[in-house]
């Protein structure tokens, strides 16, 4: 049979194949040809590395074997923030010299010079995603170099204040391409760790006018005080929003976008902003969104939800988490407005499901269209509520319940009584259900394609049906 298969037979299997660890040890085992073919047939590869002598030279042989690789995400085992940059620097050379097919790097082995990032754009010309890591002083005229790029994602490191940066700047020249704007093809872009004083930040934003997606995660500011008039230049457009611990600018940002922004679809703030701050965005923006996704315990109430329910009545998702002064009545409410469309809803670690009984029946009952359901982490959620609202349910698709230690197998039982087309299925750390529910599951759920449980809770049989129905198990 080996001897009938040609190579590129083979290598149009391989490339078949689910990317498990399992999968690749057998096939890898076979014969020292398929071994091969393998490695040359393989687009995408991820690597774990240790910051030491040996890891240079071992890299270069390992690369050399994967000529076709199109994806590499290269990670460092210790804090990368804390590796020297020549360390980097010279696994980044090593990635330019073995990976010129790359369309997408993920490089977090530690900040990069801007001089390894030249030497990258030089040979890897197809790049259209890059992530990776950088030092104080930033300047961000090297991406230039990159005219496919239409994906950035950058982690800032600790460095130097204004002053220094200023200085340095003018010292080695490294502010010459920033002086007049560019067009970027940037789409999306995701920035960590930006503070108030980093000198360089004007440019991007005014040269990045294309952007769908914005992320800032953990950033004190978005630049030197000249940046937030230039950041203005690049909200136009915008599709998706995401704002990850940025308590001291989520204000101005939310500001902004209601004021420059109509075309955004999604947002998220998760740990950070005001009360009155995110009511002023709701209220008025213009935007017709879709998705809202929010973790704000102590910064969401119901004259939020109210405000959602009058001037966001397009919405599709909306996700909540750890949001402790909602109430159930504001909830409620904000399920009657949004019965005639809305497809995802997410209660997690909300304790309201728990302090308003009924609640959950009365959702079910008023959003009927619903097609995704995430209730983690209520652990006091009660086999009662949950029932009566999988009554009303019966289009789910999706079903999260990871960490709702007060279900039992009753509910199992009911989920696949009610919902006949679930294809997703989260039960993890739910402690009241036992293996017994989870194969009675397996077996009475025709459209069941994924489902997330403990292995212990896996009978022979569950397994059986598992592989013989196709369903992915994952433990």
């Amino acid at each position: 049979m080996d001897n009938m298969l040609c190579d590129e037979l083979l290598e149009e299997i391989f490339q078949r194949i689910p990317p498990s660890p399992s999968s690749s040890l057998s096939v890898c085992l076979v014969s020292k040809r398929w071994l091969h073919l393998y490695r040359t047939s393989k687009t995408s590869l991820s690597l774990l590395l240790t910051p030491h002598n040996s890891t240079i030279p071992s890299l270069s042989s390992l690369l050399s074997v994967y000529p076709s690789l199109l994806s590499l995400s290269l990670l460092i085992s210790s804090d990368p923030t804390a590796t020297a940059t020549s360390f980097s620097d010279q696994l980044l050379l090593t990635v330019s010299t073995f990976c010129s097919k790359l369309n997408s790097l993920r490089f977090l082995a530690g900040p990069v010079s801007l001089s390894s990032l030249k030497s990258l754009s030089s040979t890897c010309t197809h790049l259209t995603s890059l992530c990776i890591n950088i030092s104080r002083p930033i300047f961000f005229g090297w991406v230039v170099n990159f005219p496919a790029l239409k994906e950035l994602s950058v982690f800032v490191c600790s460095g130097e204040g204004l002053e220094q940066q200023i200085e340095f700047a003018w010292e080695y020249g490294l502010g010459e391409n920033e002086d007049c704007d560019a067009e970027l093809g940037l789409e999306r872009l995701c920035l960590s760790g930006i503070r108030v004083d980093d000198w360089g930040m004007s440019w991007l934003w005014r040269s990045s006018k294309r952007l769908k997606i914005l992320q800032l995660r953990s950033c004190e500011g978005i630049g030197d005080g000249g940046s937030f008039s230039s950041f203005v230049r690049c909200l136009q457009g915008l599709q998706e929003v995401e704002l990850r611990t940025c308590r001291s600018i989520v204000d101005g940002v939310l500001l902004k976008l209601a004021e420059n922004c109509d075309s955004l679809v999604s947002l998220l703030v998760y740990d950070g902003g005001s009360t009155e701050g995110l009511l002023r965005f709701i209220s008025e923006s213009r935007c017709n969104l879709q998705k809202l996704d929010l973790r704000l315990p102590l910064d969401l109430n119901n004259d939020h939800l109210s405000a959602v329910a009058l001037n966001f009545r397009c919405l599709l998702s909306i996700r909540l988490q750890s949001c402790c002064l909602v109430t159930g009545e504001g909830l409620k409410a904000l399920g009657i407005a949004l019965s005639s469309g809305l497809e995802e809803l997410a209660l997690i670690n909300c304790d309201v499901v728990e302090r308003a009984p009924g609640l959950l029946a009365t959702l079910g009952q008023n959003l009927r269209h619903l097609r995704k359901l995430d209730l983690s982490y209520n652990e006091m959620l009660l086999d009662k509520e949950f029932i009566s609202m999988l009554v009303s349910c019966n289009g789910l698709i999706d079903l999260r319940l990871r960490g709702c230690k007060g279900l039992s197998n009753a509910s199992m039982v009911s989920m696949f009584k009610s919902c006949k087309r679930l294809k997703n299925v989260d039960i993890m750390h739910c402690c009241g259900i036992e293996a017994e529910a989870v194969e009675l599951f397996l077996l009475n759920s025709p459209h069941l394609r994924r489902m997330l449980v403990e292995e212990s809770k896996l009978s022979d049989v569950a397994r059986t049906w598992a592989s013989n129905k196709f369903i992915e198990v994952v433990v």
